[in-house]
């Protein structure tokens, strides 16, 4: 894709721009011109037996439109991009554009952000108006994976229990929501060994959350299973630091069973959660993370008073 935005391209392009706007003017000026004509004012050419073709010069009224979109374009051209890579005397973009409606956004947010200042995580979560906020802006910006309830899918993670793979903390809310994440399930069959050995090891991870499982399998696939252990701990407990998950709940990201396991030992598995750093303002996220954080907290509440 590189060669496409190369100087030839855009030499290419301002030529072609400028060839057709000549084009234009030249098509224009023929048209005008009067041909010879016979004595009845007709071109000569006849269509079903009767239908003649006039030689009435174009009406001033469409010539001046025509002149004016001429004029217009070639001022456009002047004044904004469009040659090719030449960026206008105006030095417009789109770029610019955005950044100065989202600077504009801001700034009128601000006071309302403000207002939020100097609140804990507990603080942000119980107040009813930073509570509304933070679900608008997840439904704007996060409801798209992980669902409307935040709930998620096969692949998206749910947020409101209290399986984290990087942590659930208020503090890893926000280093996640402004950093992103990026997750990596190396291919691991050829460490593993053969197909079967591949088998076995899905057993014993079904095994270690107390899931259905064939017991002569998992203790084939014991052994094997140290190779994961660099990720997922000898227990298979996870490892938050580098976003492994736990292997010991019933919580499965990816899907359950023996098929869905073997395709993550075969094939592996690379996950990203987009970095809002740049999308969001600081008061934003604090904001957003406080909802998030206590979408979990509640569901704790709830497990422990049932």
């Amino acid at each position: 894709m590189s060669d496409f935005f190369s100087s030839g391209w855009s030499i290419f392009v301002a030529a072609a721009t400028i060839l057709g706007l000549v084009a234009c003017g030249v098509l224009l000026i023929i048209a005008s011109r009067r041909q010879p004509s016979a004595a009845d004012n007709t071109t000569g050419h006849v269509w079903d037996e009767d239908l003649r073709e006039l030689n009435n010069p174009l009406p001033l009224w469409w010539m001046g439109l025509f002149v004016l979109t001429i004029v217009f374009a070639g001022a456009y051209l002047a004044l904004y991009p469009g040659l090719g890579s030449a960026k206008g005397t105006l030095g417009w973009t789109s770029l610019g554009e955005h950044a100065a409606e989202v600077a504009q956004t801001r700034a009128a947010m601000a006071p309302v952000y403000a207002a939020f200042t100097g609140m804990t995580p507990e603080q942000l979560a119980k107040d009813p108006k930073a509570h509304a906020i933070g679900e608008r802006l997840f439904a704007n910006n996060c409801a798209q994976c992980h669902g409307a309830d935040a709930k998620g899918s096969k692949g998206f993670p749910n947020l409101t229990d209290n399986d984290w793979l990087w942590g659930g903390s208020y503090d890893t809310i926000v280093e996640t929501i402004t950093k992103g994440r990026e997750g990596n399930m190396p291919v691991m069959a050829p460490a593993v060994g053969s197909s079967d050995d591949v088998r076995n090891v899905a057993h014993y991870v079904l095994s270690l959350s107390g899931s259905p499982h064939n017991e002569l399998y998992a203790q084939l696939g014991k052994p094997k299973f140290a190779v994961c252990a660099a990720c997922h701990g000898p227990a298979g407990k996870g490892t938050q630091a580098l976003g492994a998950p736990n292997l010991t709940d019933k919580i499965w990201l990816h899907g359950w069973g023996e098929a869905a396991i073997m395709a993550m030992v075969n094939n592996g598995k690379h996950n990203v959660m987009p970095a809002h750093g740049e999308r969001l303002t600081p008061e934003q996220i604090r904001v957003l993370a406080a909802y998030v954080w206590s979408l979990s907290q509640s569901q704790s509440v709830t497990a422990a008073n049932p």
